[in-house]
């Protein structure tokens, strides 16, 4: 899994006024916890060194770096403005490479399948899955291979094979299905008739 490096300012001031004025230079207040972190870390960074990790749909390590202070983590929460939907705030979550950690990791559909070569539409019903296992061995994406799927078939979490990590959704949980399309919907109930 990529890394990106993040630096970052120890706030002093936790009051209201001193957010805005960090926020309307340009800096995004933080926060980190976690293993290892005897307190909370509240710092600030500069926004654009956000661009990487929060407008993309790959999952990242980070590395903080807060007035030398270094620490492993990952992005837990994101705030954004409801109207400019610029960043507001960011809670990182610190970790160690021998525990576990949880994390939704985005899904990648691969393959030819015959269903879509038919007329049919993948549809991804999950973007994301919920894993837990140690940073190391994360990946950045879990394929999902849909070159088996007919219109109207699905894979499921319950078809995924991965190794060194656990999947948390339920086994029932939908991830892809080949969508059929208006124009065939008519032709597929009669193709059945005619079977019958």
């Amino acid at each position: 899994m990529k890394s990106i490096e993040i630096i970052g300012f120890k706030r002093a001031n936790l009051d209201r006024k001193s957010l805005d004025v960090l926020r309307e230079e340009g800096n995004v207040p933080c926060v980190v916890y976690g293993p290892g972190i005897k307190e909370q870390i509240h710092f600030h960074s500069p926004a654009i060194l956000f661009r990487d990790l929060i407008y993309t749909p790959e999952v990242h390590m980070v590395d903080l770096n807060i007035e030398g202070t270094k620490v492993k983590a990952i992005l837990r929460e994101a705030q954004f403005h409801p109207v400019s939907d610029v960043l507001l705030h960011a809670d990182f979550l610190a970790f160690s490479d021998d525990k576990a950690i949880k994390m939704e990791i985005p899904v990648k559909p691969f393959g030819n399948s015959p269903g879509i070569i038919k007329g049919g539409k993948l549809e991804v019903k999950t973007r994301t899955l919920l894993v837990k296992g140690l940073a190391q061995d994360l990946p950045d994406e879990i394929p999902v291979d849909i070159s088996s799927l007919e219109l109207g078939k699905s894979v499921k979490v319950a078809d995924l094979n991965v190794e060194k990590f656990e999947l948390l959704n339920s086994p029932n949980v939908t991830i892809a299905t080949i969508g059929i399309p208006r124009a065939l919907r008519g032709k597929k109930g009669e193709e059945e008739d005619a079977e019958v």
